[in-house]
């Protein structure tokens, strides 16, 4: 009977909800777990950015095409819980970038602290260089991007850009005003570049901490991450310049 009733609560809602925490929690406490989520996540901002520059690249259709795009998606349920599901998602992703170059630096500290009391010689102004790292750029292109986000943010979202007269506006004439701005014009393009640079190398990375690279798929990989880049930084930096100069 005993024997039953812990087969029963083993089994039980409760039983696997903490069976799943206590596996997230174990997940996320070593770097390996912290860089699984982490590509998953990028993949999956990625994957949001197709669909996003997808959306926005109809106002090459024109204001009907857009507004009704616009419409459309605003209309939707559960849009507010696709929101949450991205802030989630770019939540997770920040947080771990922070803790994982956090962790990084620390160890290339201690192992610059054991070579230096093994061998005791000034150490060449060449021989370190952490701003030269992969990891640390796309912390500072990270960086710069979360800063552009939230400016965004602001522009589209918030309608608090002070350039910009937001009353009676239609989407499409809001996102003509935006990118038309002489101030917000040239940040959409610097921040577009940088996203660019962040996903070549994003892009093959996430594949490479999901446990999937392959010396005769990697390389290939890597030429389709900066593919992915270039197209989605060159439709991106296309709106701005077409708010500006062409419209």
């Amino acid at each position: 009977m005993v024997t039953k009733l812990a087969e029963k609560q083993q089994s039980s809602p409760s039983a696997g909800g903490k069976s799943a925490t206590k596996w997230i929690m174990t997940l996320l406490s070593s770097s390996i777990g912290q860089k699984f989520v982490m590509g998953i996540t990028g993949l999956l901002l990625c994957g949001f950015l197709v669909v996003h520059l997808a959306g926005n690249l109809l106002v090459y259709v024109g204001a009907d095409a857009y507004n009704n795009y616009a419409k459309e998606l605003h209309s939707m349920m559960l849009l507010p819980v696709a929101e949450t599901g991205l802030f989630l998602l770019l939540f997770a992703h920040i947080a771990l970038a922070f803790k994982l170059t956090s962790d990084n630096r620390k160890a290339r500290q201690i192992t610059y602290h054991e070579k230096q009391s093994k061998i005791q010689e000034p150490p060449s102004i060449f021989g370190r260089t952490p701003m030269g790292r992969t990891s640390s750029w796309m912390f500072i292109s990270g960086s710069i991007i979360l800063i552009f986000l939230i400016m965004h943010m602001i522009d589209m979202k918030l309608h608090l850009n002070p350039t910009v007269d937001y009353k009676d506006q239609s989407p499409f004439g809001i996102i003509v005003q935006v990118l038309g701005s002489g101030l917000s014009a040239p940040i959409y393009i610097v921040g577009t570049l940088v996203l660019g640079f962040h996903l070549s190398h994003g892009f093959w990375s996430a594949f490479q901490s999901l446990g999937l690279n392959h010396p005769k798929y990697t390389p290939l990989i890597k030429k389709l991450a900066i593919l992915f880049a270039i197209v989605i930084a060159a439709g991106f930096v296309s709106l701005p310049l077409w708010g500006f100069f062409i419209r």
